[in-house]
């Protein structure tokens, strides 16, 4: 995994979250765009290293307020589209002991249109670069997008790419359980790398524990699966470096957002740099467990 391009593919979305005092901040956020934002942060000083982040956004004021977010933050929108009369999603955080519950609004959010065009996804994917996507991007699109994007990340994984899929399954995004089963299925018999979480597999699936997660997406072809168990050991295995269970250490929550997201940034980031599987696991913890203890998606360390 040892490249020095990662581009990110999925929703950038409004964010209001709580502030603690009664009031909401309007921010930037979603899955894939919060993993490319900590990913830059992790390369920091290391100008070799890119970071880019593929989308479609709309041509209204909020929409170019978001690129001009991405180029604040260093993140390549090189890839981002322009659909007319579209513009982004909204989602509105709410709180319970550090737990994050959602509230959307996304009909007319133009990233549903991201993979609409295959030769755009195929410039986009072409070179020696990691690929990430996102059980999410999959689930906002028509199925035929669907089927467009798998295609295009197939053809750029057989020319060198590396491709990685974050399961983050949200079953109200998707048509019905089985629908959503076939399309991570197939998502995942194009990923090198997979990083699921044990507690949505386990309610989709019926894993009854993060070994069996991981061996099911091991036969789906992954030579790489990390099965993230929030609070609880999670497991690893890659090929070539066998299988490890490891502990975070024990944070106190204060808001649970990105939690996932950012450890993604923090494994792949290390992995980038030549880290060996418990290296990049530990740099993950590590960064998900300083997220977690700080309000919103995207925290300034």
């Amino acid at each position: 995994m040892k490249t020095k391009r990662l581009l990110t593919i999925g929703e950038c979305m409004v964010e209001m979250a709580p502030d603690g005092h009664g009031k909401y901040s309007m921010n930037f956020a979603g899955d894939t765009l919060n993993t490319a934002w900590y990913a830059k942060r992790c390369l920091a000083g290391l100008d070799d290293y890119s970071v880019g982040y593929l989308t479609a956004v709309g041509t209204d004021s909020i929409s170019q307020k978001m690129l001009d977010f991405l180029s604040e933050s260093g993140v390549d929108s090189t890839y981002v589209s322009h659909t007319p009369d579209r513009t982004l999603g909204l989602y509105m955080i709410q709180l319970d002991n550090g737990e994050r519950s959602f509230a959307y609004w996304r009909d007319t959010s133009a990233a549903k249109l991201l993979a609409a065009d295959p030769s755009t996804l195929d410039t986009a994917f072409s070179g020696d670069q990691i690929l990430l996507f996102s059980g999410i991007t999959l689930a906002i699109l028509s199925p035929e997008h669907r089927q467009n994007l798998i295609d295009a990340l197939a053809r750029a994984r057989a020319q060198g790419a590396q491709v990685v899929f974050d399961t983050n399954i949200r079953p109200r995004l998707w048509e019905n359980p089985n629908i959503t089963k076939e399309w991570l299925s197939k998502a995942a018999s194009i990923a090198d790398v997979m990083l699921p979480s044990f507690d949505e597999e386990e309610d989709m699936f019926g894993d009854a524990k993060p070994q069996d997660t991981a061996l099911r997406y091991r036969d789906l072809g992954a030579h790489t699966v990390i099965v993230k168990n929030g609070a609880h050991e999670m497991y690893a295995w890659s090929q070539g470096e066998g299988g490890i269970s490891i502990s975070p250490d024990p944070v106190t929550p204060v808001d649970s957002t990105a939690a996932g997201d950012s450890f993604n940034a923090g494994y792949i980031t290390a992995r980038m740099q030549g880290a060996n599987l418990e290296e990049a696991l530990r740099a993950g913890m590590m960064l998900s467990a300083q997220v977690v203890q700080h309000r919103g998606a995207l925290v300034a360390l």
